[in-house]
Formats: structure tokens, sequence, C-alpha cells
């Protein structure tokens, strides 16, 4: 997709808001302990989380995203964050970014607005929320404990640069009145201008319903195994604009973390797997036309069923934490384990070490007193089972 090809690799490649980006630099480079966390608003698809995730980069913090459904009680607040504040992680210096706080009251708040308040009030790294409104009662409270910076839609004369410089860059043409059409439809979301933009110009512009018309990407799951028909989800999902790698992560870690039994799971993951074949082949040829096969593929998962929900993670979070959080053992089988896998430390953490640990706890994996890695799983094996 154009928007994750264009996607700024550092904050002087983002569009629109420089004060607020200084704002947000400022705060960083003079951060310390118990330095007020600050909270990003402003409509979606401007920067926000974009920001957030490449001033990590640059000042080689170790981000941990989370959405609001993941803080939502009391007791998700003691499982996720608390274990991160106050340590360094195996990846390097530990950043919280919220996104879409402002979703944490509602029905579904059992204290976890009250508790991530308390967390807020003396931070003990930095952290940023961000949300696309400050209007409620529960955000007012949480303001009371940030830094508020505003980002505003970016203006129709810097989208029309941009847009013309993508045009440039993927050799296209867009009519004036096309491209008039798609910076005044995209209200300031450069996200969506850009999807429109790749849509127009490649032809594939399907009818979303109003009512589901820039959806995020929890919502739409959500709503897409709660749709009373497979006509109602098939616009559910075509709402949900967001790269297509990222799309066929949501289903998939989503599936993972429901209540599925093994027939049912089976046959959904078939579906992922076709879908990322799909993807793999679009990125090998750049043929991107094919693009509009792959939620007739991801259509293939719909069913009304209650067990099913979003999920941002492949894996538990106190597993997650673990790894994350668990000191020099795990640094030492990283390193040791990545260079004999030729992966990064990071990448064998977070995608090899789990199932690692899954097979050694269920004696999958046996290991030697005299093997080179028993001395250094010994102690994770005891503390797994």
């Amino acid at each position: 997709m154009w928007s994750e090809k264009y996607r700024p690799q550092n904050i002087s490649d983002m569009i629109g808001n420089e004060e607020s980006r200084s704002l947000i630099i400022e705060w960083l480079t003079k951060w310390k302990k118990g330095t007020k966390p600050i909270l990003l608003v402003g409509p979606p698809g401007i920067g926000k989380t974009t920001i957030a995730y490449l001033i990590a980069k640059q000042f080689q913090y170790d981000l941990i995203g989370l959405n609001a459904s993941d803080v939502r009680s009391k007791s998700q607040i003691n499982e996720i964050l608390l274990p991160v504040l106050g340590n360094v992680s195996v990846m390097g210096i530990p950043m919280i970014f919220i996104d879409e706080v402002d979703g944490i009251h509602g029905r579904g708040d059992f204290g976890g607005a009250e508790a991530l308040i308390e967390i807020l009030k003396e931070p003990t790294i930095p952290i940023i929320l961000a949300a696309n409104s400050d209007i409620s009662d529960k955000m007012k409270n949480i303001k009371k404990v940030v830094k508020t910076i505003f980002f505003k839609p970016i203006p129709p004369r810097l989208l029309k640069i941009h847009l013309e410089n993508i045009m440039v860059k993927e050799n296209a043409t867009l009519s004036l009145g096309s491209m008039i059409k798609v910076i005044e439809k995209s209200k300031g979301d450069i996200r969506s201008m850009i999807n429109l933009t790749q849509s127009f110009v490649t032809g594939f512009d399907p009818p979303v319903e109003k009512s589901f018309e820039n959806i995020n990407v929890e919502d739409g799951i959500n709503a897409f195994f709660k749709a009373n028909s497979i006509d109602e989800a098939r616009s559910v999902l075509y709402s949900i604009q967001i790269d297509p790698k990222s799309k066929i992560d949501a289903f998939y870690s989503s599936i993972l973390t429901s209540n599925l039994d093994n027939i049912t799971l089976a046959k959904f993951l078939e579906i992922i797997s076709e879908a990322d074949m799909l993807y793999g082949k679009i990125m090998k040829t750049q043929n991107w036309r094919l693009l509009r096969y792959l939620n007739e593929i991801l259509i293939k998962l719909y069913k009304n069923d209650q067990r099913m929900r979003y999920s941002q993670y492949s894996i538990s979070w106190p597993l997650l934490n673990r790894i994350r959080w668990d000191g020099k053992k795990i640094k030492s089988v990283s390193s040791i384990m990545a260079k004999n896998l030729h992966l990064s430390s990071s990448k064998f953490i977070t995608i090899c070490f789990p199932y690692m640990m899954f097979c050694i706890k269920n004696n999958k994996l046996q290991l030697d007193s005299d093997d080179i890695f028993y001395d250094i799983f010994q102690k994770e094996i005891e503390l797994i089972k």
C-alpha cells in the first residue's frame, strides 16, 4: 500500500504540525523521572501514532505500544504496565505509548482509567498517550496529570504538495478534479488521502457504508465477527483501510488469542495463510491490482461468533512481559540463539523464544545436562513449569 510505502522514516519526513512535533522532541530531550506524560490530541490519520514510534526509534527507546482496550481494567493495568515501570527491557530503555486512550472509558471500563491516572501521576519512564478527542469526563481527569499537545488536520495545500510528490514517484496521474475530490474527502487525514488516491489509480474503490467510515482496526475486527450477515461483514472489512499486512496480522493475532476449538482454529489459520501468500505475491511482483482479492479471501473468516474479539498480540501478556523483563538469562539465550539462527536478538526474542519455551514446557524439547544451553535454560524451565 502506498500509505505504508511512503510512511515517514524519521520525524523530519512528516508534514504539518511542526510546532507540535517540536514540543514533543523538546519534552523527550528534557525528560527525567517524574516529568509529566504527554497527551497527543487530534483527528485520526494525521501522525500521532507515527510520531510516537519515530521518536522512540530516533532516541533509541523500546516502545511498548498499547491500545485502550489493553488497559481497560485495573487488573490489565497491573498485568501489563506495572512490570514495565522502572525496568530496563531486553531491547532497551522502555517507553509506553497508549493509543486511543479516549476509548478507555465506557461499559468496558473496570477501574482502568483510575489505575492509569495513578501511574501517570508519578511516571518512572516516558509515557505518551494519544486520543481523537479530549472532551469526555474521564479525559478531563487524565488531562490534569499530563501535558496536552494538540495536532491539527493537515492543510489542503500541504496535502496537495505531498500527494503530487507521491504521484511523481509512482509515475501515476490523477486529474485535478479527482485530486481535489480526494483531498476534500480525506478531511486532513494523510493515510486516508493516500489510500483513496491509490484506489482511484488502480481502479478499485469499493463502496463502504457511511456507518463504517473511518473505523479503526479494533472496532473493525470486533464488528466483523459481530456482523449479522456476510454483506455487513464485507462492508466492515472494506472499511478497515490499513495496509494489507497489518490487516492480516490483526486477524491472525485475534484468532490466536480467542478461545476457539481446534477445527475452527485450523480452518481460520488456513485462510490467513492463503491471504499471506497473496500478499507475498503482491510484494514480489508489485502487482497491486491483486489487492482487490485480499478481502475476498479474508471474508471467508466471517462467522458470527462471540468468542472472537480483537487482540493486538499473538502471545499472552504474562509471557510477553517475561520475555521483555527477565534479565540476563534471556539476554544470554537471545545472543547465542540469534547468532546461530542468523537473526537479530530482538527478532529472536519476540518471534522464536515464546515457541521454544512452549516446547520446553510441554516436553517437546529435551536438554541433556552436557548441552551448551542447559545451564542457560534450566532456571527458565523451572520457572515456567
